[in-house]
């Protein structure tokens, strides 16, 4: 029956916990995903990598091993401790200890648990530390930082240690003091119990009996530190998770839907304003409509919000007052699956998963045929540096791309916004890291692609020494100057030109910025 029982808990008990593990983990990250951009401006990578992967797999060890002690220990006192009563109720002296024994659980649970919780935020703490290491490897090698940033990793490990050891000094305490008491009442079983036999109140049988069985009912409660320990560590990672799954979504999704064979593309901002938390307005009521169909460019300093425009179209922040419209509907009552899927973002920070060439321009396309991954391919100018790679299209990028250059993750991101194939496009520096011939080339496949679909183009701002590369907006509609959040200049690249103002000063840069080179 042992060996039986022992098979049935290792399938349900450990089958239960993985499957726990599995969806609390699950919830946890789809929640995570909900969460507006500003929560993970916030808070560092490393920290919540740490409660979903150890707080979570802390609760799963606990349900391994501490929760199937629990009910042991638990069912062990229970039926030991009714043999006492019925075969001797004058033995209570043997169960005197336990109320004792209880009571000092409670209060080293009550004291095991702030350190437990400490010793959760050290880890979150070390594992952001060397999750921003492994990712900037690169800088630290270049400015010869490894002993530094070995270092700081040690600092946080040592932080680590010293909260660990801080929680071991006091459940270590635990079993001692539990022997102390424990011996108290097996030796008053013995005196007792022996004083009884001579008064002929119990058998010398029943005796021996309880000398024998008294060690299974007490000596169980000397484990009792250790599951206690077991339940504070995963009690202080749970708390950590549901913290995590209580955070409000702060920006909610609306019930009206958008189908994508009905969007036609156009996007109007209605009198908007929006400031990030703590700073100065980033726009004050900016207004600006972009007709269904056509191209237009924002130009502006570095830091004027003009990335930011497309994050409040995308509603990854949410706007403090006007309206932001598509096809004339409030996009804070569309479904934000909806919302985005209509739109075709290229970033200028491209970010490229793990993967093959092919399953990078298929990303959010997951139904692509390689014909048509190739055709995106080859309107977005990747096409010819892809079949030069090792295994072609499917060749391993690396994490974030890393085995590409700079205009080689652009090029493959405008691939996968084309294979996307959204009425609303917008290129956010999309040809900054592209030397000058692909430029040419890629302006050429971008006037196709554009046809017919709402663009909206940021070309790179004007920093020292490089001039905006303006020709991206050179053929758009209309083009727009923002400057300290309003617009200051709007209209067609030689409208623009004739009035001699900031557009016109950035243009006669670039220009003698290309006659010069």
């Amino acid at each position: 029956m042992e060996s039986l029982t022992e098979y049935l808990y290792s399938r349900l008990w450990q089958n239960l916990a993985q499957t726990l593990q599995h969806e609390l983990r699950d919830d946890a990250y789809s929640h995570l995903q909900e969460l507006e951009l500003s929560y993970f401006e916030d808070r560092s990578t490393g920290m919540l990598l740490s409660v979903l992967n150890d707080d979570i797999n802390q609760l799963e060890r606990f349900l391994n091993f501490g929760a199937h002690n629990i009910l042991h220990f638990l069912t062990t006192i229970l039926f030991v401790g009714s043999t006492f009563i019925a075969l001797a109720p004058v033995s209570w002296w043997a169960m005197a200890p336990i109320p004792f024994v209880l009571w000092g659980s409670m209060v080293f649970q009550a004291k095991l648990e702030p350190c437990y919780a400490d010793v959760r935020e050290k880890s979150g703490l070390i594992s952001s530390r060397l999750t921003n290491n492994l990712s900037g490897i690169a800088t630290i090698k270049s400015f010869t930082a490894e002993a530094y940033e070995r270092d700081r990793a040690a600092q946080e490990s040592e932080a680590y240690r010293r909260s660990n050891a801080s929680a071991i000094a006091l459940s270590a305490a635990f079993v001692p003091l539990i022997r102390i008491v424990i011996l108290v009442g097996f030796t008053a079983t013995l005196f007792l119990g022996g004083l009884a036999v001579a008064n002929g109140n119990l058998s010398a049988g029943t005796y021996g009996f309880l000398v024998f069985i008294i060690q299974r009912l007490l000596w169980p409660f000397t484990d009792l530190s250790e599951l206690m320990d077991e339940y504070q560590r995963a009690m202080a990672s749970v708390r950590r998770v549901m913290g995590l799954l209580d955070t409000p979504i702060d920006i909610s999704a609306g019930n009206d839907q958008l189908p994508l064979n009905t969007v036609r593309g156009e996007v109007q901002f209605d009198d908007i304003t929006f400031a990030y938390n703590g700073r100065n307005p980033v726009f004050k009521s900016l207004s600006l409509t972009v007709p269904s169909g056509a191209t237009i460019g924002i130009v502006g300093a570095t830091g004027l919000g003009k990335s930011t425009l497309v994050k409040l179209l995308l509603r990854f922040y949410e706007i403090q007052s006007g309206q932001i419209l598509i096809d004339g509907a409030d996009i804070r009552d569309l479904n934000l699956f909806d919302l985005r899927q209509c739109i075709g973002w290229v970033s200028q920070d491209v970010f490229l998963f793990h993967g093959t060439v092919a399953e990078n321009i298929r990303y959010g396309s997951f139904d692509a045929t390689r014909e048509q991954i190739v055709h995106a391919a080859k309107l977005a100018e990747a096409h010819e540096f892809i079949k030069q790679l090792p295994q072609g299209y499917d060749t391993i990028v690396g994490e974030r791309g890393q085995k590409l250059s700079g205009g080689q993750r652009q090029r493959l991101a405008i691939a996968r916004a084309i294979l996307k194939d959204p009425p609303i496009l917008v290129l956010d520096e999309a040809t900054s890291a592209v030397d000058n011939e692909t430029e040419a080339a890629m302006q050429r496949s971008l006037a196709t692609i554009t046809q017919g679909r709402t663009t909206i183009a940021l070309p790179q701002p004007l920093r020292r020494r490089i001039a905006h590369r303006l020709s991206t907006i050179r053929q758009a509609d209309c083009i727009y100057v923002i400057k300290q959040g309003q617009i200051v200049e709007q209209g067609t690249h030689d409208d623009l030109l004739r009035q001699s103002s900031i557009y016109a000063g950035l243009w006669q840069v670039q220009s003698a910025g290309v006659k010069g080179t």
